[in-house]
């Protein structure tokens, strides 16, 4: 296993509902959710304030030490909190943060947003 992992959480998404500023929003339910599930030492989740991918349901990203970064979205905070920490043990058991396809949660497969070559890349 590789070094530290960490899942940021937009804690502010809304999923396209108007709702009160106060509000619980489906972010910050999502946050909470996580936050109760068992999870591999070394992964860290975070609470961050916006991804900006609003238009997309509540967004999830992962990154960590010599690995790509993944950006995921269409995450629904009822249906899909285990999912997404079952997808995250994946990545920080890689190298690199790629995950085999066939490994991959099917979520994972069909919603990321973007994938970030990490800062130190090795060159090809």
């Amino acid at each position: 296993m590789n070094d530290q992992t960490e899942l940021l959480v937009c804690v502010k998404c809304r999923r396209g509902q108007e709702m009160a500023e106060e509000g619980r929003r489906p972010g910050q339910a999502l946050f909470d959710a996580i936050e109760q599930l068992d999870r591999p030492d070394g992964l860290r989740v975070t609470a961050v304030e916006c991804l900006q991918n609003c238009d997309h349901g509540c967004t999830v990203a992962l990154r960590g030490g010599d690995r790509w970064t993944y950006v995921f979205a269409n995450v629904d905070e009822n249906d899909d909190p285990a999912m997404i920490l079952d997808g995250a043990a994946r990545y920080h058991a890689t190298a690199d943060g790629l995950i085999p396809w066939r490994e991959r949660p099917e979520h994972f497969k069909r919603n990321c947003v973007a994938r970030i070559p990490p800062l130190e890349m090795p060159h090809v």
